[in-house]
């Protein structure tokens, strides 16, 4: 086993996560090292990049909510530095989202969507099926009511994770291109990892970012293992030729049958609609059930879909949490940091997340609007009272 020269930080997965983490914490100054195969790969290539704090309320997530809005509020600077720093778009766009009912259940449960909305201090306007359908004519004559929240925002996740990798580079970031097998303890504390080839990556601090594969890394205790699991989403991406356009003019998502769909169209013409969430294990099939039932329920609520053309259909896995939301920080194993756990949230969560390692690294502690997501609230939980 040949050790190589040391890093301050050394980051386990080039995701978005990973690769936010790595760029903060070489503008603070500390030489840093990110190890993935494929930096910019993973579920970002799959994700929507729906900025949807409000849109994604759900009953018992209002601590999340909080990290949710104040990651919201970062985007447009965050996107903006990016891209000066880079010269590349990102596709961030401020243009809103509608959330529509297509039936009396569906219109119930946004009714309540909406109480709880208002309940939390959020801004959304509840609009009736015929003003849904001015603000997109492309919807469904049978459309019941909707929501219409203009600060749910989208950017487009490949290009995010492009540029990320790109700062990175400039800031001196040192890629290894090859998978992490297990992790480097030394004197009770992380010391780096060990390669697919058997070399040592010596590191003064460790964060393991590896999205769904964050609980499988050889070396971690089994106390301080991320109880992260895989969750399947399938999602299909479309073009809208000129003679179409413009076919939407902002995301649009709708509960279908009990299931969620949503429509996110960028500036290029592409509609990207998804998602299946299916507790699958690691299997990323592209099944033709999931494709059916994506391309079903996006007809009901825009028919015009399917004269589109299909161009790629795709499936990955999100890192999900048992309540929903991300490990943030230091663990109980002195010089590993956690940033995984995003499940539905990570592209949104990027800013905030990589504000909150960055703090971390340098510090010892969260940002106080992440100590809530500290991965010792899993291990707290399980003590005896």
């Amino acid at each position: 086993m040949s050790p190589t020269r040391s890093s301050d930080v050394l980051v386990l997965g080039g995701g978005i996560i990973g690769l936010v983490t790595a760029w903060r914490a070489a503008q603070r100054g500390f030489a840093t090292a990110v190890v993935d195969p494929e930096p910019g790969g993973g579920a970002a290539q799959v994700a929507a990049g729906m900025l949807a704090a409000v849109t994604e309320l759900h009953y018992g997530e209002q601590t999340l909510l909080g990290l949710n809005l104040a990651s919201a509020r970062r985007y447009p600077g965050f996107a903006a530095e990016l891209t000066e720093v880079t010269g590349l778009d990102v596709g961030y766009r401020q243009c809103g989202t509608l959330a529509v009912a297509l039936d009396a259940d569906d219109r119930a449960h946004l009714r309540e969507l909406h109480a709880l909305q208002r309940e939390s201090g959020l801004d959304s306007e509840w609009l009736s099926g015929r003003d849904c359908r001015r603000l997109e004519p492309m919807l469904a004559p049978g459309v019941r009511g909707g929501l219409r929240v203009d600060g749910d925002h989208q950017i487009d996740p490949r290009r995010l994770a492009k540029a990320l990798v790109t700062a990175c580079e400039r800031a001196g970031v040192v890629f290894h291109r090859v998978w992490a097998t297990g992790l480097a303890v030394a004197h009770g504390r992380a010391a780096g990892c060990v390669t697919e080839d058997g070399t040592l990556l010596p590191a003064g601090q460790v964060v393991l970012a590896t999205g769904s594969l964050s609980g499988q890394l050889n070396g971690v205790p089994r106390d301080v293992l991320p109880p992260v699991r895989p969750v399947k989403g399938q999602v299909l991406r479309l073009s809208v030729p000129r003679r179409h356009a413009p076919f939407l003019s902002r995301t649009v998502r709708a509960m279908v049958r009990g299931s969620q769909v949503y429509l996110v169209p960028r500036e290029d013409g592409e509609l990207v609609v998804g998602a299946t969430s299916e507790e699958q294990g690691w299997d990323t099939t592209v099944t033709a059930g999931g494709v059916y039932e994506l391309l079903r329920d996006a007809h009901e609520l825009v028919p015009g879909i399917t004269e589109l053309p299909l161009t790629e259909t795709r499936a990955g896995l999100r890192p999900g949490s048992p309540d929903n939301a991300p490990l943030l920080g230091p663990t109980e194993l002195d010089g590993l940091l956690l940033a995984t756990g995003h499940y539905r949230n990570g592209v949104l969560l990027t800013p905030v997340t990589g504000d909150a390692l960055a703090h971390a690294l340098a510090t010892g502690e969260l940002t106080e609007e992440a100590r809530p997501f500290s991965p010792k609230r899993f291990a707290l939980t399980e003590q005896p009272v």
